[in-house]
């Protein structure tokens, strides 16, 4: 599938003056065709309507033991917790997410590259593909803390300069995602639009913005008219499954006020033919480890 989008235009006008509105999305969501890769028709035509796909089992019980070890080493290494990449929560001080989690860890470099992960990734985007963003998420129990509604596409846009919605996030979990530990939720189908939100892009937001987000959420009233028309689907699962899911998504999560901990690697791949250019609303790109700029290719 073809589509021609200009790489300098702004096709999607985010943190204005002139309040919240919605655009419909320009792009396709499947470039790729089911001979391309692992997934069959019918899921490429599932994640087409409603923006997301979950693959059970995609990594074995082995593998996930020998992920959640590897968290628990960086989690508890000084000098990985002292490392700019690695947020901490607010309250509790606990680690929140490591971004770059491919360049800290070797474990995490080879699921980075695993075909079962970066074939689905290709498949849906038509193309070969890059790193954008890499980060392992922690949720402890008694205090994880929230991820507001907002979409990806609408950060990386304004502040990381991606032109298109040419990329994919793909979310393993490394703990069982129950319906009351905080796990991902979205609103199936809030994909096809694109929120532009008002306000601007403070300086140097990303310093605020990984711990809670604020420039480039949308307002209650947006929010209900999604909600209202696509509904919100909790995303529950084991550990080793995966969610696919697409750039635009309108998502979030609830805190964790369980004993129950919730984490994730997370994944997200952009075309190789939809490359940041300068940010479109902010004054300069986010550090490379947050948005990459090297675009070279997954093998």
């Amino acid at each position: 599938m073809t589509a021609t989008i200009d790489r300098k235009a702004d096709l999607y006008p985010t943190r204005v003056t002139t309040g919240s509105s919605l655009i419909a999305r320009e792009e396709p969501v499947v470039w790729g065709k089911a001979a391309e890769g692992p997934l069959s028709e019918a899921e490429l035509s599932a994640y087409d309507e409603r923006g997301y796909l979950q693959a059970r089992r995609l990594v074995t019980p082995a593998e996930v033991e020998e992920f959640r070890a590897e968290l628990r080493r960086l989690s508890d290494d000084p000098a990985v917790r002292a490392d700019e990449r690695t947020i901490v929560e607010r309250s509790s001080q606990e680690v929140r997410s490591i971004f770059e989690v491919h360049k800290v860890s070797e474990v995490f470099a080879r699921v980075a590259r695993d075909p079962r992960v970066v074939g689905r990734a290709r498949q849906i985007l038509g193309s070969d593909v890059y790193l954008h963003q890499t980060r392992v998420n922690f949720k402890p129990g008694f205090g994880g803390a929230d991820f507001y509604w907002h979409s990806d596409f609408e950060t990386w846009h304004a502040e990381d300069g991606m032109p298109g919605m040419r990329a994919v996030s793909i979310s393993i979990a490394l703990t069982d995602n129950h319906s009351f530990n905080g796990p991902l939720m979205i609103m199936p189908g809030s994909h096809r639009s694109y929120v532009s939100c008002a306000g601007e892009t403070p300086e140097d937001n990303y310093k605020s913005s990984l711990v809670a987000q604020n420039a480039g959420t949308p307002p209650p009233d947006v929010l209900d008219g999604l909600a209202t028309r696509h509904g919100i689907d909790v995303l529950e699962g084991s550990a080793g499954d995966a969610t696919l899911f697409d750039c635009n998504c309108m998502h979030g999560s609830n805190g964790n006020i369980t004993p129950y901990p919730r984490s994730n690697v997370f994944l997200v791949f952009n075309s190789v033919e939809n490359t940041c250019v300068e940010p479109y609303a902010a004054a300069a790109p986010r550090p490379t480890y947050i948005g990459a700029r090297d675009f070279t290719p997954v093998r």
